[in-house]
Formats: C-alpha cells, structure tokens, sequence
C-alpha cells in the first residue's frame, strides 16, 4: 500500500464556550481557540486532528501553533508515508524543537487516515476496547459554596458520579466550596480538587489536611510543576491520592515524577503529550510503575475528544470519569454530529478512523485565522 501525503490543511477556530466561560487559578475564557488538521495522501484518504490549546496551561499559544503547522511542520511531512508513524515524529522533532501539541494534531491526523483505510476503529488500532462504556468527569469551576453546590448537585442529577472542582487562591475557602459539595450530592459522587499548581507547598499541605475529611477521590497538582519535590512533601503529608498534571509534559518528566515519589496518578493528555504513540508509551510506563491514570484535555472539540476517548477505552488502568469533556463546555463544534454526554456515560465510538467528519459550515463559520 503507497499512501503519500500531498495535502496537509490548517485551520484556526474559535469556538464559543457555554454561559458566561470558565475561570481557573490561571485565567477566566469564553472562547476556545482550537487547530484542526485535515491530512490527505496520494489516493484522496483523509485524516483529521485537533488541538486545543488553554492559556496560561499550554507551553504554546494557539497563534505559535498554528503558525509552527503550517510554516515548519506541514511542508516537513509533505510525501511522507502516513502509515510510518516513527518516521513522520523523527522528522517533525528535527524540524522543530517542542511544540507537542502541534506535533499531535499531524500525528492524529494520519492515525485517523491509516484507520479509515483500513476499516478499523483507532481503539482497535491502538490494541482493541478494555472498556466499552465509558463515564466523564463533571466539573465545578472557582464558585461560592452554594453555587458549587447546586452545580454538583446538577451534574449527579444528569448521571455523573465523579466531578474535578477547581480550587485555588484561598484554602479556607477553597475547603468551604468542597464541604458544600460533599454535603449537597453525599457520599455517591467521587470529588476531584484541581489547584492548577496554584500553591506554595505549605498551603498546599494545608489545603490537603483541610480536604481529608471530604473522602476525595485526588488532588491535581498542588504545587508549582517543577517542584516535584515539594509535591512529594504534599504526597507525604495526606492521605488523599496527588496527581501530577502540568508536571507531566513528555517522557523524561513522566520519569522524574515517578522517581522523585511525588504523585499517587498521573494526567495524560494525546495533545500534551505529542500524539498517540506518546501517550500510549507514558500511559504503560505509569501503569508499570503502579501508578493509576486519568486522561483528557477539558477543552477538546469533537476530534480531539474522540481521540482521547478511544486511548482510554484501551487499558483498564484509566482512572473511570474521563476528563476529556470538552462537548460538555462549548456551545457548538466543528464536526457534523457534536458528542452527547449530558449523561455522563457513552459507549465508545466505533469508527472507522475516529468516526467523525468535519462540518466545512461551522469551520468556516468559526474560523479566525
């Protein structure tokens, strides 16, 4: 089979988000400013990533991105041979230093080619289903306790039965919010803290302590992302499981999080991580080490979603409550059929690629760049 590449396209979207946007210990957003790649080779196969940048969380803007797709990494990969994965990453790291995210748009892309050609799922791809029903994770942003509250106590109402709330700025009151929660849905719904690196280490020792009444399910990296350290006197310090996130970028930082003792879990994401090939790796390694997973980028659109979906489906070591939930906080997407997961439950896609097809209306529509 000679498959070649001879058209990568590069769009830049911006997708407004639900009600008035969300804020974190990093920055309050209302749009989400998305890359789609559309690869197409010799015999008219088509392929689609997406990438999905957040500010103040991402090393790259989306700007730096697209402007990278385009200008170093499209003509790099031009007449290559989708099928060899190895060989598309080898060159895109020698053409340009970082850039994961960008990186995994391309990889994406000619993953959901090679398995559209074959007639196969990327779950299949990727090794076959561990799990065919999948949950997702709800979220709570920075909120008074009784808007907290009532926002937990929706989404355990909708079917969720686990939710990520975000903390930071304040200990006090960030347990205030996580007391409210706990007391409105009971003990049925898993409770997920996400500091977003936002604390020194003793606040963050504190603000473990304070949680531990709470029966939380983790908390997301405490600390700063380069003070494994300091995250492991946190680990050290509580009961709750700590999971790393921003101090997880590629493999070698996966290594040193596992040697310095400093989480229980570890956040992957296809995007952050550069793909596919990327992630799967990592994803073994934690489970190797014998530390557990949680996987998803909150802000994906629809193919990005897909994709992360269909990595979790493979392992059982995945953490239940996806957090690739995305189609939950925009408003519209750019793919012909926008995911459904009010529920807080779908069986997983089932392809061929990644089952999705672009709307060429919306992408128009939402084009910024």
């Amino acid at each position: 089979m000679d498959s070649r590449i001879k058209q990568l396209d590069v769009y830049g979207v911006a997708v407004p988000l639900v009600g008035a946007g969300f804020k974190n210990a990093y920055v309050t957003k209302t749009v989400q400013k998305s890359a789609i790649v559309r690869v197409v080779d010799n015999d008219g196969w088509v392929g689609l990533g997406n990438i999905d940048p957040s500010p103040g969380y991402s090393a790259e803007t989306i700007e730096e991105s697209l402007g990278v797709l385009r200008n170093v990494l499209a003509p790099t990969v031009m007449d290559l041979d989708p099928f060899n994965i190895h060989e598309l990453l080898v060159r895109m790291d020698l053409a340009q230093d970082q850039f994961y995210d960008a990186k995994a748009a391309i990889e994406m892309a000619c993953t959901d080619l090679i398995c559209r050609r074959l007639g196969i799922s990327v779950c299949t791809y990727l090794g076959g289903e561990q799990v065919r029903e999948l949950r997702f994770n709800a979220w709570i942003g920075i909120l008074p306790p009784d808007e907290a509250a009532a926002e937990a106590k929706k989404w355990f109402d909708q079917g969720f039965r686990s939710a990520k709330v975000k903390v930071g700025g304040n200990v006090d009151a960030d347990r205030d919010r996580i007391q409210a929660i706990r007391e409105a849905v009971g003990s049925k719904m898993q409770l997920r803290a996400d500091a977003n690196a936002g604390y020194s280490v003793e606040d963050g020792i504190r603000l473990a302590k304070l949680l531990e009444p709470f029966n939380m399910q983790l908390l997301e990296q405490p600390v700063a992302a380069e003070d494994l350290a300091g995250m492991a006197k946190v680990r050290q310090s509580t009961s709750i499981p700590i999971m790393a996130d921003e101090s997880i970028i590629d493999y070698a930082s996966l290594i040193a999080v596992i040697k310095s003792d400093s989480a229980d879990i570890v956040k992957l994401k296809v995007m952050k991580q550069g793909g596919f090939l990327n992630t799967r790796r990592m994803l073994e390694t934690a489970s190797a080490a014998g530390l557990r997973v949680v996987i998803g980028h909150g802000f994906g659109l629809g193919v990005n979603t897909v994709a992360e979906i269909m990595l979790a489906a493979t392992s059982t070591n995945v953490i239940e409550g996806l957090e690739c939930v995305g189609p939950l906080k925009t408003a519209d997407d750019i793919v012909t059929h926008k995911l459904n997961l009010q529920a807080g439950m779908i069986s997983l896609p089932t392809g061929p690629g990644l089952g999705v097809e672009l709307d060429n209306d919306k992408l128009l529509k939402y084009q910024f760049i």
